[in-house]
């Protein structure tokens, strides 16, 4: 969507589910595999995938490693601490069929990102962050704009506070008739650029036999809606629709109703609809993927520039070429919001950012287990993990690079 000049009102929409959600069921055990191995073995290169429905898991892929490790036992672990733990429930971890199919990295692509093409062609060879090359070619997004604290957009940073109470709620008892799988959707009215009210709100939620539809709607309301939505914006909301379990009964739920997938979820993973997406996942992945890493890095940089106060609104593009450690390219859309020209912006970015993947992964220590607590409920605005790339430790730096 272009924001520029735009006086009019207009509707922006986005959701987010939780743990439970058969695709996030996916991105938990990948990841939960994936810090399991950098445990052991930090340098590993790792790209798992899991898909699971109806009493039926498998994992399949490609893991490089010097350690081995009990794949299985990390899928069923992940899926009993979500509270699959019956059929009832949407899944059996203990009575279910695991399919493994997993092997080792392309010789290939190893080649090249670990001697990357500067290095080959002797450019800068005694830079260390020349040696290793980008894991595959592809364009990545960062975002950032002024509408929360967390500098995230304001739908999808509500929607992922309503999913992250459902599973609250139900993990401490607060109610006993919630199941796993949920989803929740919020539509924000904007005028000229700046959120005012939220339109609509969608829960669904997986629930047990004997609740009633009434009974539903009003814990929403009170332990739900009203715990995570600030007072002041649903007093601003006259006309907010509210819709629980919009289809009716929601028993049969999770992967015995739905199959899931591994990066089926990626714009809930990032900024919902209020940003571009390159298309790659995240989960299953380890750094030297700049799917993963060089979004982290697209965020961190739109970050630090929002709260530098250069812009109000910003979205970064990287581009990359397997095998070379330098970007193809870096592009900045600042939406009309910047207080500094965008060749400016261009300037900061290039001087005070260094995007080749090497660095990105020294910078972040992102060779440490650290990604499954991300697969669900975003990778951005997580202020409660204190990740390296929601930091705002380059403020400084970027005000010194304006003059």
């Amino acid at each position: 969507m272009d924001f520029k000049n735009n006086n009019e009102s207009y509707s922006l929409t986005s959701e987010s589910v939780t743990e439970g959600h058969p695709d996030k069921v996916c991105d938990q055990i990948s990841d939960s595999i994936l810090d399991k191995i950098l445990s052991t073995d930090p340098d590993a290169k790792v790209a798992i995938e899991t898909s699971i429905s109806h009493g039926l898991i498998v994992l399949f892929g490609e893991i490089t490693s010097k350690s081995k490790h009990d794949y299985e036992k990390i899928a069923k672990d992940t899926l009993l601490k979500i509270g699959y733990v019956s059929k009832i429930s949407g899944f059996d971890y203990n009575n279910c069929k695991i399919i493994s199919n997993i092997h080792e990295q392309s010789k290939d692509i190893e080649a090249g990102v670990s001697n990357a093409l500067e290095s080959r062609n002797l450019k800068n060879i005694s830079d260390k962050y020349n040696q290793q090359g980008a894991g595959d070619q592809g364009i990545v997004f960062g975002f950032a704009c002024s509408e929360t604290d967390s500098l995230l957009p304001l739908p999808i940073y509500l929607a992922h506070k309503l999913t992250k109470r459902l599973a609250f709620i139900r993990h401490e008892n607060i109610t006993d008739f919630l199941l796993p799988d949920g989803k929740a959707q919020v539509t924000i009215q904007y005028y000229s650029g700046i959120p005012k009210s939220i339109e609509n709100i969608i829960i669904s939620t997986q629930h047990k036999e004997h609740v009633q539809q009434k009974t539903l709607e009003q814990i929403m309301r009170k332990e739900v809606i009203d715990k995570v939505i600030p007072e002041k914006l649903l007093k601003n909301s006259p006309n907010l629709s509210i819709n629980i379990n919009p289809s009716g009964k929601f028993v049969k739920g999770g992967p015995e109703a739905d199959a899931g997938l591994t990066g089926r979820k990626i714009i809930v993973d990032t900024y919902g609809g209020s940003a571009k997406h390159g298309g790659g996942a995240f989960s299953g992945k380890d750094p030297s993927k700049v799917d993963r890493s060089g979004a982290y890095m697209a965020r961190y940089i739109a970050k630090n520039l929002v709260a530098a106060k250069l812009v109000s609104k910003i979205e970064i593009q990287i581009s990359y070429g397997i095998g070379m450690a330098n970007p193809i390219s870096i592009y900045a859309e600042c939406f009309n919001t910047n207080t500094v020209s965008q060749q400016k912006i261009n300037e900061i970015i290039h001087k005070c950012f260094d995007c080749r993947p090497a660095a990105i992964i020294e910078n972040f220590n992102l060779k440490k287990p650290m990604y499954a607590q991300l697969a669900a409920y975003g990778h951005f605005g997580r202020e409660e993990l204190n990740l390296p790339w929601e930091k705002l430790n380059k403020i400084e730096e970027i005000i010194q690079a304006t003059t």
